[in-house]
């Protein structure tokens, strides 16, 4: 049960449900901050109108020449007339007592004088009426200071106090019609949160709808009409299409190719066998179309090899593939004593196979060693892109000091089989296996006289 409901949930899903836990809290904490609010302007009025009947009760109390006191002849509120009424007053001086008529019946908090000019606000206080039931009350009290008939002043308090039932009333009403409003407002904004989350994960659905065209082969491809967020994984999958889709027909033009190459040298022996020929020509044959086959076997495998741009490839550091590729040619070709030079940016990378990089770099390097006179050039640099987000372009020049190759016969030694000359030992296809390389990664080869040599120029530019 746990495993089940941890399990990936949709985007929408988890969408929704966080946004409806933060709206929850937020008109959570809006309502509370609302209540609390509204409680405390309610006290500040409810402080306000205890301090104005005080007032009235100050202004409207006189005392005798015994300074006995004399109270005011009507009351600033009816209530204070009706016992039991929730609204008391009450004057309390130096041995001196007196309460308003609605003090009969409940048994109020025992009153202290204050001092003049001090005042006091303060509940709920617990009072207990005459059923026997418990309430409460707020109570503001003043001291004041009056003169009596001799001109002696005269200290005493006056307490207002009220019942919080009216009070409590009120909040509760606030407070139903509050939270009332607040779920009101929450479903429609739930509502609006859903409608809107719909909308913009429509694009998503886009996306799954066409790759389901594309899985199913109603489409050849996913459209580019989505938003700019999504483009970068359109044009993935586009990409993965149309490699996997390229390295399919690869590997069919390879078998087809292997096959139609290995028919004819199978035919010869054939033929071979079947004419009587000496068993010593027979031997001599097998052998020269063996070797062929061999060759065939050999160029099929290295175009196989080269199975173009890898999607997500780690980078691969260019400078030490090339060291060891140059030290072993630098074996073979001992004794013609080429110097090869280096211009590697350290921090240049090739992103795809391992293999590819050193198909590319030796046949490059091969071809050059095999041409040059005594000088051979590689120089790699990471050339800028200008494309926001992309990889910087690899750049890879091989220069020698050799005859170089004249343009007129650039795409012809480009073919495959093709050898610049005839007497120089090779198959003939090792150019040809770069520009596989080269077009599997859609990158670009250029081949031009070398400005500084004076030989061949081979440049390869590989894009992101």
């Amino acid at each position: 049960m746990v495993d089940a409901f941890w399990r990936p949930r949709s985007l929408a899903s988890r969408q929704l449900l966080v946004a409806s836990l933060g709206l929850m809290a937020f008109l959570a904490l809006v309502g509370f901050a609302l209540d609390r609010a509204f409680m405390q302007t309610a006290e500040q009025n409810l402080h306000s109108r205890l301090q104005n009947y005080a007032t009235a009760y100050a202004a409207g109390t006189e005392f005798d020449v015994s300074g006995a006191l004399i109270p005011m002849a009507d009351s600033p509120d009816p209530r204070l007339d009706r016992p039991g009424s929730g609204l008391y007053a009450q004057i309390v001086g130096n041995g001196m007592a007196w309460a308003s008529a609605s003090t009969s019946g409940p048994q109020l908090p025992v009153p202290k004088q204050l001092a003049i000019g001090q005042e006091v606000f303060d509940g709920p206080l617990p009072v207990r009426n005459l059923n026997g039931f418990g309430s409460q009350v707020y109570r503001y009290g003043r001291g004041l200071g009056a003169m009596d008939g001799s001109g002696n002043v005269i200290p005493y308090t006056v307490y207002i106090l009220e019942d919080t039932r009216p009070f409590m009333a009120q909040m509760n009403t606030f407070r139903r019609s509050l939270w009332t409003y607040m779920a009101m407002a929450g479903l429609v904004l739930l509502l609006l949160q859903m409608l809107t989350l719909r909308w913009s994960l429509r694009p998503l659905r886009n996306v799954v709808t066409e790759l389901e065209r594309v899985k199913d082969g109603r489409a050849s491809k996913m459209s580019g009409r989505h938003p700019r967020e999504l483009a970068p994984l359109t044009e993935s999958v586009n990409s993965l299409i149309d490699s996997e889709r390229l390295n399919l027909e690869r590997q069919r033009n390879v078998m087809g190719d292997l096959a139609h190459s290995l028919k004819t040298p199978l035919a010869v022996m054939r033929t071979s066998l079947d004419s009587h020929v000496p068993e010593a020509q027979l031997r001599e044959d097998v052998d020269v179309q063996l070797r062929r086959m061999n060759d065939i076997v050999g160029y099929q495998l290295g175009r196989a090899r080269s199975t173009g741009h890898k999607l997500y490839a780690a980078p691969i550091e260019v400078e030490r593939h090339a060291e060891d590729i140059v030290s072993g040619l630098e074996k073979i070709y001992a004794r013609k004593g080429i110097l090869c030079e280096f211009d590697v940016d350290a921090a240049a990378r090739f992103h795809g196979e391992q293999g590819d990089l050193q198909e590319l770099l030796g046949n490059l390097l091969e071809n050059a060693f095999k041409w040059a006179n005594s000088r051979v050039l590689l120089t790699v640099a990471m050339v800028p892109q200008t494309e926001r987000g992309a990889r910087r372009a690899l750049r890879i020049a091989v220069e020698d000091d050799g005859p170089g190759i004249p343009k007129a016969q650039v795409m012809e030694l480009l073919q495959r089989g093709v050898r610049g000359d005839e007497r120089v030992q090779g198959h003939g296809i090792g150019l040809s296996i770069v520009q596989d390389i080269v077009h599997g990664y859609r990158g670009e080869l250029d081949v031009s006289r070398s400005g500084e040599l004076g030989g061949a120029k081979f440049e390869v530019t590989l894009p992101r």
